[in-house]
Formats: C-alpha cells, sequence, structure tokens
C-alpha cells in the first residue's frame, strides 16, 4: 500500500539535484544538436507572453484595489491578488515540465474548513502562497526581461545566419548589413552567417540557462519547503504508519491464530458434546443434565469468541473489501442503516481497516447515544483521498470529548494524515466526516 505523507520529501529530493536542462549543458556538442535549445526558446517565449499576461493582471488588480478603497471595496480586490499568485504557480508547474521533466510538487495543504472565505483565510495564511506571489511578481518583471534579450539575441542571429538568403533573394537591392558596407554577393555574406551561428548557439546557451535559473527559482519559491523541522515531521509520520502497519499485521496474526486454533478447538468440543449428548439421551441421570449444560456453555463460548474474532478484523474485510464489510456490518444494526459505497478499486490496506473501524464506532455511537432512527453511510474516491460520510437522525449534541471513541478515531486517521469532522448541533443531525489521501 501507499499512503500520502506531504510533499516535503521529493521536494528535498529534485533540490539536492541538478535541473535536466543543466545537465545537458554539461555536453556542449550534445545540447546544441539536441531539441533542448528549441524547447529552451519555447519555453523563454511563453515565460516572456505569460509574463506579460501576469503583469497586466497584477497591475489591473492593485490598481483598481487602490482605486476603489476610497468607497471601502478596495480591501476585497486586494484580497484576490494573492490567490492569483497561486493560479500562476499552478501553470507554472505545468509549463516546466518543458524544461524539466521532474514534476514540481504542491506545497499547499487541504483547507480544513469549507466555503470560499474560509478558504481564501487558510490560503492567504500559508507561506506558500505569499512564496507563489513573490515568484509572479519575478514572472513579471525579470524573467521576462531577461527573456526578451535571449530572443533578440536569437532572432538577430537568425538574420545574420539567413544573410546569404537574403542577398541572393533581394538581388539586384542592395543588402547592407553595416552601414555603408553593401554586401555584393551571397558568397561575400558568409562572415555574417557564421556570425549568425555563432549568435544562435550564444542564444541557446543563453536559453538554457535563463531556464536553469528559472527552475531552481520555482524549486525555492514553489515548491514545498524541507526544512529540518519539516523533515523531522515527515520521519515522525512515517514511523508513525510503520507502527500501525505493524499493529494491524500483529491483529491479522491473532485472529488468524484464534480462528484456526481456539475456534477450531471449540468447535470440536461442542460436536464432541452432541455426541455425548445424544449417548446419554436416553438417560435420565446427572451426566446427561451436565453434559448439555457444557455444549451450552462451549456453544456462547463459540459465539463469543467469533464476535471476539470480528471485532479484532472481520475477514469479510480481508476477502471482500470495505463495502462488502459494511454492508455486513449494517445487516446486525437494529436501526435501519443505508449504505452507499462506490469504490473504482480495492483500498489500501490499514485505509480500509481504519475506515472500517471508524463505521463501527458510528454506528455504535448512533445507537447508543443518539436515539437516531436511521443512518446513512457513504463513500466515494475523489481526487486521490478517500471520503466517507456518516449521518444519522438523532438528537445531535455528539461531543469528540466526552469519551465517545471518535478522539481515537481522529488519532488513527492522523497516522494516514487524514482527517475527521464531526458536525452535531443540538437537536441533530450528526454528520461524521472522514478524508483519507490514499494510492494503490
Amino acid at each position: 500500500m501507499s499512503v500520502t505523507e506531504g510533499v516535503g520529501g521529493a521536494s528535498g529530493a529534485a533540490e539536492r539535484r541538478h535541473p535536466a536542462v543543466r545537465v545537458a549543458l554539461r555536453s556542449p556538442g550534445r545540447f546544441l544538436l539536441s531539441a533542448w535549445p528549441l524547447r529552451c526558446w519555447l519555453h523563454v517565449l511563453g515565460g516572456v507572453l505569460f509574463g506579460a499576461v501576469v503583469l497586466a493582471l497584477l497591475v489591473a488588480a492593485v490598481s483598481l484595489g487602490v482605486v476603489l478603497s476610497a468607497v471601502g471595496v478596495g480591501l476585497l480586490v486586494l484580497a484576490a491578488v494573492p490567490p492569483l499568485g497561486i493560479r500562476v504557480a499552478a501553470v507554472e508547474r505545468r509549463r516546466l515540465r518543458l524544461v524539466e521533466p521532474a514534476a514540481l510538487a504542491d506545497p499547499h495543504e487541504p483547507p480544513a474548513a469549507h466555503g470560499p472565505w474560509r478558504r481564501l483565510r487558510h490560503r492567504v495564511g500559508e507561506r506558500a502562497t505569499w512564496r507563489e506571489l513573490g515568484y509572479a511578481a519575478l514572472l513579471a518583471t525579470v524573467f521576462p526581461c531577461a527573456g526578451l534579450g535571449v530572443l533578440a539575441l536569437a532572432g538577430l542571429s537568425a538574420i545574420l545566419l539567413a544573410t546569404p538568403v537574403v542577398v541572393w533573394a533581394l538581388a539586384p537591392e542592395t543588402v547592407m548589413v553595416i552601414p555603408g558596407q553593401a554586401i555584393p554577393g551571397p558568397l561575400s555574406a558568409w562572415p555574417f552567417t557564421l556570425l549568425g551561428a555563432a549568435g544562435l548557439a550564444l542564444a541557446a546557451y543563453a536559453a538554457g540557462w535563463l531556464a536553469v535559473a528559472q527552475v531552481r527559482t520555482a524549486w525555492f519559491l514553489l515548491g514545498p519547503r524541507d526544512s529540518g523541522l519539516t523533515r523531522r515531521v515527515l520521519e515522525l509520520t512515517r514511523s508513525r504508519v510503520r507502527l500501525a502497519d505493524a499493529f494491524e499485521a500483529e491483529r491479522r496474526r491473532i485472529e488468524r491464530d484464534l480462528h484456526d486454533g481456539a475456534q477450531q478447538q471449540l468447535v470440536a468440543l461442542t460436536m464432541t458434546l452432541g455426541l455425548a449428548e445424544m449417548e446419554l439421551a436416553d438417560t435420565d441421570s446427572r451426566a446427561a443434565a451436565l453434559v448439555t449444560r457444557g455444549r451450552g456453555e462451549a456453544l456462547r463460548a463459540l459465539g463469543q469468541l467469533r464476535d471476539l474474532i470480528r471485532g479484532i478484523h472481520p475477514q469479510v474485510l480481508t476477502d471482500h473489501g470495505l463495502a462488502a464489510a459494511v454492508a455486513e456490518i449494517a445487516e446486525r444494526v437494529p436501526v435501519p442503516v443505508a449504505v452507499a459505497i462506490d469504490l473504482p478499486h480495492r483500498l489500501p490496506a490499514l485505509v480500509e481497516t481504519t475506515a472500517y473501524f471508524t463505521v463501527t464506532e458510528a454506528l455504535a455511537n448512533a445507537v447508543k447515544h443518539s436515539g437516531a432512527t436511521k443512518i446513512g453511510i457513504e463513500g466515494r474516491m475523489a481526487r486521490g483521498r478517500f471520503l466517507l460520510l456518516i449521518t444519522d437522525d438523532g438528537r445531535g449534541g455528539a461531543d469528540p470529548a466526552a469519551g465517545t471513541g471518535l478522539t481515537g478515531l481522529a488519532d488513527r486517521l492522523a497516522i494516514l494524515r487524514g482527517r475527521l469532522s464531526v458536525s452535531s448541533p443540538a437537536g441533530g443531525p450528526t454528520q461524521l466526516r472522514v478524508e483519507v489521501p490514499c494510492s494503490v
């Protein structure tokens, strides 16, 4: 299985190596004879055009915000400037793939709150947003100016390279590259051709180094920061996931041992007692009554053991997945439960187990404390995240701090970088929303 643990580690690995275009520049001959010069020129040209658009948007937004500040709505316009940097950064991460095939990770965390204003406040409070806005300012000013210089050099060099063709095409018109010195014929233009070829090579290298500078700037401003604290947090998260995996493996071992060992022995014991009961059926002795009583106690012990095994790790979850396991437990709940779990594939084992026990805890709380008459369970995948909604029409007022087991569920979800949200106003309804990032 694979569980998303954030993006800092990937960024750190990227920052410790050279950009792909920088590696290509180490071999001058191969660089000039490859597709890299064209890719770099296209990247520079796209940067100039995109930078002009970003500059126009930034100037318009800031100017409009300053002008409208007199009527009290300028701050609302200025509040749209940081999200503009986020959009620019998203486009840049895709555009950089032209010169850097390795994808640059998104540094933003999913917002904990819902609603446009809460999401905006969350984004404005992130440092990554302001770094992206700084990158947008560089993209609108510094990089386009440097790119125009590179493109001007490439354009002039291309004209010089084509000088013999121009002289031949315009003959007998006079062609002058140097003022006052006419070029008599195509053969006399070959020095300008050599100069143009050298200029194109220089423009190719200039575009390559400008791409290197832009990629490194993007790694620094647009990627997630891999600070020492972040690395320690990531290592702690990974260690918690490893512990959870080890704990889950131990749970399955215990379940397997109970299922194949103690349960089978109890089944054999009940069968033996059943045979003894049949042998003593015709007698009216005290031994027959004791055997009947022992067989009943053995059957009760077997039932309790089966419930224990199911509570440790249900076999249906291992064999058929989350939807089947939730449907099975819903049939044993005295309250009507509507299950709608639609998954395109099996979830990672640890995610399935966590989601299953979240459902069992939520159903137990709804039956014991809420007085619900119906319960709904929905599950689906959305953008690489598993979403689980558990809703009941009970009296509401659920408090995670009141010892209902929700705190423990939140801790288990935190190991997977998941989130548990509880909405339970007085009078109901109560809804548990679980989000777990996962991939297979």
